[in-house]
């Protein structure tokens, strides 16, 4: 579309002048008034402008959509509805200010939509890779009974948790991984360069070698010369895998592998249980229906597992039964959470109860990665400094051996 400058007054009478896309003239004077501006001009821009236009207006950080992301547009979304400005001059506003390429693109089919008559929740549900069923439920709710503000308070309160705990998670993991990787580097780095040289040397040497430093040379042999079909066995088997867990069958029963690691399978079942009581918890407190609230929280917990499980407590809900009843005889539920539950169905606070049990198991989940983290960094810097240490006095055995002789 072409480009065009204008000049306009707010309602405040300030002057704002900016370049943007129009099919006409006509066009961005009748947008530019709906959006109550007075318009003082309007003229094509130079194609100069135009360029210098485009690259500014993408000031975008990032392509995709992060939580941070979600956060950000659910907070600003509601501060600005509370204080009257209309949902079109917001999603205008907001649209113009993400960092995320993909969520300014999005948000401005969804101002579109809007602004053609459709409700929000309509408009965001257009966009399942961006806004999920459970964003799409609340904001729905917040239509229905007016409270909008408040509903997008709880989104954002929500999602500020989850980024939290996902943060808490993802930096008790970093150091180990760093740690991790500088092994694996540096083993290349001794077979690749340093371990050839050290094998000249050897030859040269004509004497017997410790068997600890054949067995190094003999692994440092098949790294270099085999190096790029190791390489490429490991991601066959890595791309094979993630095939099969990509299935059903494959995805269940890498869960159930998970469920059983000694001590990280038990934290893993904690965090899905974490997932599925805080999204029930605000969906209900929201005043989304139970069956319709298991039903959104069977699509978004992410594991297909507990999923199963959620669509077979949902029937017996439907069915008349308790929510405790069928989350207690599946077992996959700890029976702290299915009393708590329990409790809240009979003193009609089942909300606040599952807001409990998401609470529990997230601090339990948080105290676990805290230790995990603090346990894991000297284990995994004795594990380096052992397989250095090793490659290290492999190399320099036959040298020493010589020097005694």
């Amino acid at each position: 579309m072409p480009m065009f400058s204008y000049t306009a007054k707010d309602a405040l009478g300030k002057t704002r002048t900016a370049i943007v896309e129009a099919l006409d003239e006509q066009a961005l004077v009748e947008k530019l008034q709906g959006d109550g501006y007075f318009v003082l001009s309007v003229k094509p821009a130079s194609p100069k402008m135009a360029a210098v236009q485009s690259r500014v207006s993408e000031g975008f950080t990032h392509k995709k959509v992060k939580i941070e992301d979600m956060l950000v547009f659910a907070r600003q979304l509601a501060t600005m509805l509370e204080a009257g400005v209309t949902l079109l001059r917001s999603l205008d506003v907001i649209s113009a200010q993400v960092e995320s390429k993909e969520l300014g693109r999005v948000l401005k089919q969804v101002r579109d939509d809007v602004e053609q008559g459709k409700p929000l929740s309509g408009s965001l549900a257009k966009h399942p890779k961006v806004f999920s069923p459970f964003w799409v439920s609340l904001v729905e709710v917040g239509e229905a009974s007016g409270t909008m503000p408040m509903v997008l308070n709880k989104l954002a309160f929500y999602t500020e948790q989850e980024a939290a705990f996902r943060s808490t998670i993802v930096s008790a993991m970093i150091y180990p991984a760093v740690l991790f990787f500088i092994s694996i580097g540096a083993v290349l780095f001794f077979a690749l360069f340093v371990g050839p040289k050290f094998e000249t040397i050897f030859k040269g040497m004509g004497t017997e070698l410790p068997g600890l430093t054949v067995a190094v040379l003999g692994v440092f042999y098949v790294l270099k010369h085999h190096f790029i079909w190791i390489v490429l066995t490991v991601a066959g088997f890595m791309f094979l895998l993630r095939k099969y867990i990509g299935t059903d069958q494959g995805r269940l029963a890498f869960e159930n592998v998970m469920f059983h690691l000694p001590a990280v399978g038990g934290v893993y079942k904690l965090i899905v249980v974490e997932r599925f009581a805080s999204q029930m918890a605000i969906l209900m407190d929201s005043g989304v229906p139970i069956l319709y609230a298991l039903e959104i929280t069977e699509k978004l917990v992410s594991n297909k597992t507990c999923s199963l499980i959620i669509a077979q407590v949902r029937e017996s809900v439907r069915e008349g039964k308790l929510l405790a009843d069928p989350m207690g005889e599946s077992g996959f539920f700890p029976s702290m959470a299915v009393q708590m539950i329990k409790v809240g169905e009979e003193t009609g606070e089942l909300g606040k109860m599952l807001k409990h049990v998401s609470g529990f198991y997230q601090r339990n989940v948080e105290a676990f990665m805290k230790r995990f983290g603090t346990l894991i960094e000297p284990v995994m810097l004795v594990f380096m400094g052992g397989l250095i240490g090793t490659i290290v006095l492999a190399m320099f055995l036959p040298l020493f051996s010589l020097s005694g002789g």
